[in-house]
């Protein structure tokens, strides 16, 4: 640093940011969060999920690469500024498209069914790559004690999992997002909500 640089260019060089680097940090922003949505389509929302100390780590490191690639190099208070303005006004215009369903479905996997009564769905525990041994970690978490109180157990779009006990029969409005719902016996259904229609048209199809 020259010795006749002023105290505020040097904190402006230090703080600030130029043109080019200010175009960078949010062409990264954006490629960045189109990545992950890409990502999480893909491998599902299992990704979302921090279910093991490997999840946490790997977790940290997603932050931290995404991190290093919108800020650039030199990191600088006003990139960090820019960078997040730019997720979130991503968040943002995403966020009002989800509210179109066809939108919705293109960008989220759906709710799917982990367990129906005390049945447990293989099939869709590998495809969530979900292990026995977590899905039984948030079976205590939510407080259940035996198989006998679950009505369902479903992996939620952002990844956590759901539990529905027995004892009051579910609403079928909950359920019309939900794949594999046309599964669920009618025993654990309210069969004399009016909304039941939604899920008796989704049975017959």
């Amino acid at each position: 640093m020259p010795m006749n640089v002023s105290l505020p260019d040097q904190l402006f060089e230090e703080l600030g940011i130029t043109w080019p680097h200010a175009i960078a940090v949010v062409l990264s922003a954006v490629g960045i969060y189109v990545a992950f949505l890409l990502f999480v389509r893909i491998f599902g929302q299992r990704v979302l999920m921090a279910m093991s100390t490997f999840d946490v780590v790997v977790t940290v490191m997603l932050g931290s690469v995404a991190g290093r690639v919108i800020l650039g190099h030199p990191p600088t208070l006003t990139s960090g500024i820019l960078g997040l303005a730019t997720l979130f006004i991503l968040e943002a215009v995403f966020g009002q498209l989800r509210s179109s369903m066809r939108v919705h479905k293109l960008m989220n996997s759906p709710a799917r069914l982990l367990m129906i009564g005390q049945d447990i769905q293989e099939k869709t525990l590998k495809r969530s790559h979900i292990t026995i041994w977590e899905l039984h970690g948030a079976l205590r978490r939510a407080g259940i004690r035996s198989y006998q109180e679950i009505a369902c157990v479903l992996h939620e779009p952002g990844g956590g999992i759901s539990v529905l006990r027995r004892g009051v029969p579910i609403d079928p409005r909950l359920l019309t997002d939900v794949a594999g719902a046309d599964h669920i016996p009618d025993e654990f259904l309210a069969g004399d909500d009016p909304a039941g229609d939604h899920l008796g048209s989704h049975r017959q199809g």
